[in-house]
Formats: C-alpha cells, structure tokens, sequence
C-alpha cells in the first residue's frame, strides 16, 4: 500500500497520533474478531499487520472532519427498518480506513452505515480472501463486495483490476450504476458489457482505460477470447447471484473465463440460495473461502405474505380489486410466460392502471428503456417474467402479485425479495387456483415461512410505514 503524499505537518507524528493509532489498530482487531472467531494466529497476526497500515494511513489522510460538511448527503430515510438490516455490531465506513473519495460516494449515496452483510464481508474482503456469502435478497449485498472493490482498485494502474459477473443485463446494468455512484469521487472506469448488445461498441470501448468492468460471463467470455479483455491482471472476480451463474446456461463460460485470470485472484461469491453446485464450485476454485450465513431464515422479516384461492378466470378482476384497495407505491407482477405478460400488460391498461411489461423476447433497448422509466418511477406498475427477479433493487416497490404461482421455492423467493428492499415493509399476494395448492404447501415447508390466508382488509401499517 503506497500512502499518500502529505504535507510535512501533516506527517509530523505526535504522541496524540501514536494514541490514535493504538486505539484504531485496536477497533481493526476488535472488528476482526467480531467477523471470525476462531481465526488461525498466523492469518491474524498477516490480516493484523494490513489493518495496522490501515490505521496509519487513516490517520495521515483524515485529520480533520470538514470534509464531511461539504457533501450532498441525501435526507435521511425515515421508514421502518427491520432486523434484516439493522441488527448490526455499531461499525462505521469509516472503521474500514477506506478511501476518503470512497467515503464520500458512500455518504452521498445516502449510505449511513454498514448492514449486516457489508459488516461482515468489507474488512474480509479487503485483506484479500476468498468469500462465500450468504445473505437474503434487499440487505446490501452489492454494497457489501463494491465497496471493496473500489478500494482496491488501483486508479493509476489502466488495466481491469476487477470483474464482477451477474445473470441479467439489469442487474449488470444497475451494480454497473452503483459501482459509478459509489466511485464518483474516485478516477475509476466503470463499464457495463452484456449479450444483446453491440459487440463492435463494447470492443472499442476496451481499447480506453477500464478498471472495473460488469456483466455477463458468456459476453466478458466473448471478449477475452477475441483478445480485446485483457485479464491476466485481474486480481478480484466477483459472482453475484452466484447459485444462477452456476447453472448449466452460466458455469461452462465462468469454467473458461477463470482460465483467463491470474492464479492468486480473489474470488467473492454472493447469494440468497447456494444449491450443492456452489459447494463443488467452491471446492475447486476458492483457496480456504471465508464463509458467511446470514440466512436465520430465508424470506425477509418486513415482508407479509398472504394467498387468494381464484378460479382462473377469476385472477383480472382480483387484480382490479387489490389494485382498488392496496396503497401501491409501485408494483411488480409476476406471470409465468411470455405470453400472458403481454396479455396481462393489456388488460390492466384497459382498466385504467399505468402499466409496463417487461420480457427476455423484447429488444434489448426496449428493455433498458422500461428498466430505467420504472426505476425512476414514469409507471406504478410492472408485468414481468422470471427475468426480473435478480437483484433488482427498485426501494419504491412495496407490493409483489404473483398472477401465477412460482413452480419452486427458489423462484418465490426471489420473486417476493422485490418488496421489502433493505429492511423496509412489503407485502407479497399470491393468486392460487386449485392446481397450485400442492405447490402454495410444498414452499411454505421449504421455506419454513407462512403463507396466510387474504384478510378482507389489509392493515397499510403492515406494508406501509
């Protein structure tokens, strides 16, 4: 770690300074601990001697707090928040010694403090292990490996120093965002490259500097192959939603794509579900990962459940009525084909509602377009697929619809993590027609959570604070 440059006062050390030090190597260690017990003397003795450079280049580079003063913070966010994110250790950004330009991304993206999972994966990560975590969806988990992405990235240095791998072009879309947001005080090149788009653009793009590039294996595949992705001095990979890009579509590209990386790369994996194809991925791939569970249980505590027994033909006008009856922010309806997203996406249009769909068939411009006027709000609500229940963090959304009942647990899951975003209420309504009473059981049981029967009327305390 090279410090940076200051003024010969700044330098200057005093004994308030050796106390400072003492005190902040002191917090490093106590941090470390709290994230691992049980750790190996000689690894913490290695992790104690980064955090100890940590502490002395924190202290050469703060000094004073104005700095603070100056950033356009955000107005706090005043919702209730549940345990999911607020049970935390106390830490602060600035206990990991990160970046001052870093900081002030964080704070001005209106990040107060670390939840649970960045707590536990940020000073981890830095020190340069592997990581295996698994958090639920909506509790930080972008945050918890950008972070220390951007910290380590080496600004000076115009080569990718670090991939991040997602399975949708939304999702790479948006972490692509929040990389940017995070990273706007820092001189760091952030680039978005998935299938479905222009090859030749994405080419010429990597002929100018990218330290930190995000998207999707068989596209970065694409291009390392053709020799325009340079990684042989990629020194961190991170795969998140990493139980779907170890799926037979994704792991045969990220097989090959490793192959392209340095042998001493770190590795970051993220999830909700880690099915036993991650284990053996682990295994083969990870060098002794640190393993993280924060999954007590697997549905988010601010999230209230409930089903409606529908016939068929019955599911438009129960649509009409809880359109009538909920307080709705925004909402995303789920179906389980192409087809009856289009359909849908009409009638409710013909009921009067605002109303977008979105589809893996539609063109890829077309998509991005309804991704970003939703994300901003131009629509209350959205008819989608399966292709919208990765990761996508859009906090207005406080209502989920299953038109049509997911087949597995897995799908649920994601499909009702859309509501209830980072510790805040949601509420998930599920249409049930007799064929889908096995399956309403078989998830309740799966989950271990509980699916309760609508109420004639809806408490807004349950899904609205």
């Amino acid at each position: 770690m090279g410090l940076r440059k200051e003024s010969a006062h700044a330098i200057k050390m005093s004994y308030e300074d050796c106390l400072g030090i003492v005190i902040a190597f002191h917090l490093c260690c106590k941090i470390v601990y709290q994230a691992r017990a049980g750790i190996r003397l000689r690894d913490f003795v290695d992790i104690s001697r980064f955090l100890a450079l940590l502490c002395i280049h924190g202290l050469l580079v703060y000094g004073s707090q104005d700095w603070k003063a100056k950033l356009k913070i955000p107005p706090a966010d005043t919702r209730y928040r549940t345990e999911d994110v607020t049970a935390t250790k106390g830490n602060d950004f600035e206990d990991y010694f990160l970046k001052r330009e870093l900081l002030m991304g964080i704070y001005e993206k209106g990040f107060e403090r670390p939840s649970p999972i960045q707590e536990e994966s940020i000073p981890i990560a830095l020190t340069g292990s592997d990581i295996l975590a698994r958090a639920k969806n909506g509790t930080g988990k972008t945050a918890a490996f950008c972070i220390p992405a951007l910290e380590k990235i080496d600004q000076d240095n115009n080569f990718i120093q670090v991939v991040i791998l997602v399975p949708t072009r939304e999702l790479a879309l948006q972490t692509s965002q929040v990389c940017k947001e995070l990273g706007k005080h820092l001189k760091i090149q952030v680039m978005a490259t998935t299938g479905g788009t222009s090859l030749k653009d994405d080419i010429m793009r990597l002929y100018q500097p990218v330290h930190l590039l995000v998207g999707t294996p068989g596209r970065i595949l694409d291009l390392a192959k053709k020799g325009v992705c340079i990684l042989k001095d990629c020194s961190m990979l991170v795969m998140d939603e990493a139980d779907k890009l170890l799926s037979p579509e994704f792991q045969p590209s990220i097989e090959q794509l490793i192959r392209f990386l340095p042998s001493n790369r770190q590795i970051l994996m993220f999830s909700a579900t880690f099915p036993v194809t991650v284990k053996d991925f682990k295994d083969r791939y990870l060098e002794k990962p640190y393993v993280i569970n924060l999954m007590d249980e697997l549905t988010l505590k601010g999230i209230t459940q409930f089903y409606a027994f529908v016939e068929e033909r019955q599911k438009v006008h129960c649509l009409n009525t809880l359109f009538s009856k909920l307080q709705i922010n925004q909402s995303i309806i789920f179906c389980n084909s192409v087809n009856r997203v289009e359909l849908l996406a009409k009638k409710i249009t013909e009921l009067g509602y605002s109303c977008f769909y979105i589809h893996a068939k539609m063109l890829q411009d077309h998509r991005n377009r309804v991704f970003h006027d939703f994300r901003n709000g131009a629509c209350r609500n959205l008819v989608c697929t399966d292709l919208f229940t990765r990761g996508i963090d859009i906090q207005a959304v406080n209502v989920v619809i299953n038109f049509d009942f997911p087949k597995n647990a897995e799908t649920y899951l994601h499909r009702v993590g859309r509501s209830g975003r980072f510790g805040h209420l949601g509420l998930a309504v599920n249409l049930i027609t007799y064929e889908d009473r096995f399956n309403l059981y078989r998830i309740e049981q799966e989950l271990g959570t509980e699916i309760k029967q609508i109420p004639p009327h809806i408490d807004q305390a349950i899904y609205c604070r």
